[in-house]
């Protein structure tokens, strides 16, 4: 069995390059190694998330049951681990995933006020994709934690990752969206004792090297240490 490790935060924090980086540097020290990325929008299988995210079952995301459009993202991550990563994750290879299940607890679990329905919704998720689905459990959960105003002038600055042009998806374009799901993360990280990375050193961004440093350092000692390279 392998070793899966997900790395999470909101729009603009960082998580497609510090998992780039993270896939390089084991890769470069032998590590047995591959990357994945949430939602594959080049897949068949991201169909019904991008007709989600384009609007085409309502403009308002918070006015779609998280019950539904989380369906959407867990039948894509099904597709990827049958098609693409199941054999090599159960012959002990590391997968590092940029956004996983972990992205329907924010974005979709945001959408839920009520602190009882919250957690009959993540149970119900967690029996979704884990147990009927059967995608491996992460082993770590890294969060990239900028403050929520950095995360919407990155935004803003940003093209569409679908359709490559200036305007936003249902989510992006949504800051009371975006306020719930960053508000939704704090209270996850300390449900499920995710490791934050703060990626702010007072009013500074921190570097790319720097964050990475932190969690690449953290994987040798505690997930990996271990492991055989093939060097």
């Amino acid at each position: 069995m392998g070793k899966l490790i997900v790395i999470e935060g909101l729009d603009g924090s960082g998580k497609e390059t510090q998992s780039k980086l993270l896939y390089k540097r084991l890769y470069r020290n032998g590590y047995k190694v591959m990357m994945i990325s949430y939602p594959r929008y080049e897949k068949e299988s991201s169909a019904l998330v991008k007709m989600y995210l384009r609007g085409d079952f309502g403009k308002n995301p918070d006015e779609i049951s998280p019950y539904v459009s989380s369906t959407f993202y867990a039948g894509d991550r099904y597709a990827s681990y049958k098609c693409e990563f199941e054999d090599f994750y159960n012959n002990g290879g590391i997968i590092i995933a940029d956004r996983y299940t972990t992205s329907n607890m924010v974005h979709q679990g945001g959408k839920i006020s009520d602190e009882e329905e919250f957690n009959k919704y993540l149970n119900w998720l967690w029996n979704l994709e884990f147990e009927l689905y059967k995608i491996p459990i992460p082993d770590k959960i890294y969060f990239l934690n900028i403050p929520l105003n950095h995360s919407i002038d990155r935004i803003e600055k940003r093209l569409n990752k679908i359709t490559n042009g200036e305007k936003k998806d249902i989510h992006e374009n949504n800051y009371i969206h975006l306020h719930n799901a960053y508000k939704n993360a704090k209270r996850l990280i300390n449900l499920y004792h995710w490791h934050e990375i703060d990626c702010m050193n007072k009013d500074e961004f921190r570097t790319i090297e720097d964050i990475n440093e932190e969690i690449y350092k953290d994987i040798i000692d505690n997930i990996i240490k271990d492991e055989v390279t093939n060097v």
